[in-house]
């Protein structure tokens, strides 16, 4: 059967261009065949709901920082789970329960962050993500959601399983406009948002009150506590993440210096 040149050459067929979407990384230990050796990771649900939205992926692992140009040339980021963010990014002492921080990874996605908010590139931040936004925005966090006495359980007994959490949105909101009035959300976060950052509105909250998303005012960053990855059945928010990234990449946005749409933590101020 004969071929065109498409079929030869790939490149000559160039199809839809689905939009680039960065993912920052883990750094840990990974085992593969007789390999057990330090590896950038991340859970495939991430690469898959992003994939399946209709994007295309790139793993950001934890180095030298991008430049606001490098940011730029992405057309959205999805700020990813973890550990707990360093307490000293918001002025506060270690809780014992609270991991010991991973400098080089909140240093990596603090930069990220500032530099796609200045570039308009779009942000969709998920638990530990939402946390760093926060932060980054002059906001503090709880960081040990058992203690505090009104609030119930955000993450189940066991660690690799997530709990099952009614959230109910914001009228109004980015946040509400993609998945409605509420639904039951996976969660498994110990810490969660204490005092709001500047420029940021709640999007959606527990029934215990628990801040469960947020966003900036435009709808440019969406954030959420709970894991909408872990839920394939439903990619709402992260097919508004993607469709968002398409618009951006279909125009050019110039790039301006930092200004005070994403101010600097506490502890970056007093170096």
């Amino acid at each position: 059967m004969a071929s065109n040149d498409s079929d030869q050459n790939p490149a000559a067929d160039p199809g839809p261009h689905r939009p680039l979407i960065g993912l920052p990384t883990y750094y840990g230990r990974g085992q593969f065949g007789v390999w057990d050796r330090d590896a950038a990771f991340l859970p495939s649900v991430y690469v898959t709901a992003v994939t399946r939205a209709g994007g295309r992926v790139v793993l950001l692992p934890p180095e030298d920082p991008w430049t606001l140009a490098e940011v730029a040339e992405l057309d959205g980021i999805i700020l990813t789970g973890g550990d707990d963010v360093d307490p000293a990014l918001y002025d506060a002492q270690a809780h014992p329960r609270t991991q010991a921080p991973n400098v080089r990874r909140d240093s990596f996605e603090i930069t990220l962050y500032r530099h796609a908010r200045t570039a308009k590139v779009p942000v969709f931040a998920i638990c530990r993500g939402a946390q760093i936004v926060n932060t980054v925005h002059g906001g503090t966090l709880h960081q040990h959601v058992p203690d505090l006495a009104d609030f119930g359980a955000h993450e189940a007994e066991k660690k690799d399983e997530f709990a099952e959490v009614a959230v109910t949105t914001a009228p109004d909101t980015a946040v509400a406009g993609l998945i409605g009035t509420g639904a039951t959300v996976r969660c498994h976060h110990h810490q969660a948002i204490d005092r709001l950052g500047e420029g940021l509105v709640v999007s959606a909250r527990a029934a215990d009150g628990c801040i469960e998303a947020l966003e900036t005012p435009d709808g440019s960053m969406l954030a959420v506590q709970w894991h909408p990855e872990e839920t394939l059945e439903d990619l709402r928010l992260f097919t508004g993440l993607v469709e968002a990234a398409a618009r951006r990449a279909q125009k050019t946005t110039p790039t301006t210096p930092l200004n005070a749409t994403t101010p600097q933590t506490k502890a970056e101020a007093h170096r």
